[in-house]
């Protein structure tokens, strides 16, 4: 069945059969990517457009991909090279793209709460790709799937989210999707950069990145969020570095078989070292593949399709491989 939803904007309010759903289609979906020919006649007819208020090269490379491996129309709207310049309103700019027969909506904007905004007052499905510090949910989503391919579950593992939780709409969306699908969740990183009553959410906190990563199954690196820093929060980049950056010295706490994962884009030498970002544990470019993959299932259910209609059309591509 596909989901029981208008849009996909936060994983606080998504239950866990929901990501559970998206998960496995994911995995049947993810087929394609191996193909010759990426291409099955999924969301044919389909329209998607791609709103981006901040730059972007993972998250809109990879929905945009998503919407042409399943045959759908995919626009992308560059805000810099748009009325927008000109003052036109997230409004005004979301009723026009809709008058031309949009169906679904991916947009990241700078403003917490804008998708929410958006998906008011459009017919079309809504997907928040990163809003503000709130969330990111296919980013959340994407990890909790590149984590269940390596570990076989989610429930039971300890993970561990090491650096700028404050800035990271990363950390939030993993910290309430992998709560609800039993993972035990720890934070770590300055006071500074830890947002206040974050332990709410269930998460352990910690300020020694040491006590998290020891036995964790899963070590997630958060990038240090330059551009949105202000002033005071912690010392120099190189202090930073020294006391929360994660290296081989402090991996060696963790699990033996644990995975390494990054967001991207990287700091190398900042909060990660280079040399761990690049070896055997690390899943940071599997995460970039499944990225793809996640973001199909997302367009798909939320665009009406069935398990039953996916398969026939997995076949219908198969002449692809």
């Amino acid at each position: 069945m596909p989901l029981d939803r208008k849009d996909v904007l936060t994983l606080e309010d998504m239950s866990a059969r929901e990501m559970e759903l998206i998960l496995d289609t994911a995995d049947s979906l993810k087929e394609i990517l191996g193909r010759d020919i990426k291409k099955v006649p999924t969301l044919r007819g389909r329209s998607v457009l791609t709103l981006f208020y901040e730059p972007s090269t993972r998250t809109r490379t990879s929905f945009e991909l998503a919407g042409k491996y399943m045959s759908a129309d995919t626009v992308n709207i560059a805000t810099q090279a748009s009325a927008v310049v000109k003052g036109e309103s997230l409004k005004d700019t979301a009723w026009t793209v809709e008058a031309m027969g949009i169906d679904c909506i991916v947009m990241r904007h700078p403003v917490s709460g804008a998708p929410h905004f958006l998906a008011r007052i459009c017919q079309a499905s809504v997907i928040n790709a990163g809003d503000g510090m709130h969330e990111h949910p296919t980013q959340g989503l994407l990890d909790m799937f590149t984590i269940r391919e390596r570990k076989g579950t989610l429930a039971g593992l300890k993970v561990a989210i090491i650096g700028d939780i404050l800035h990271s709409r990363v950390a939030r969306s993993n910290v309430w999707g992998l709560s609800k699908m039993g993972a035990e969740v720890w934070l770590a990183g300055p006071p500074t950069l830890m947002p206040p009553g974050i332990e709410r959410t269930g998460a352990k906190v910690t300020h020694r990145i040491e006590e998290a990563i020891e036995g964790a199954d899963v070590v997630m690196v958060l990038r240090l969020q330059l551009e949105r820093q202000k002033k005071g929060l912690f010392p120099t980049i190189r202090e930073y570095s020294r006391l929360f950056g994660v290296d081989r010295r402090r991996l060696a706490l963790a699990a033996d078989d644990f995975i390494l994962m990054h967001p991207g884009p990287m700091n190398r030498g900042v909060e990660i070292a280079s040399d761990v970002a690049d070896a055997d544990h690390s899943v940071i470019i599997d995460q970039v593949t499944n990225g793809v993959a996640v973001r199909m299932a997302v367009l798909y259910l939320l665009l009406g399709g069935s398990p039953a209609d996916m398969h026939r059309d997995l076949e219908a591509g198969g002449e692809g491989k």
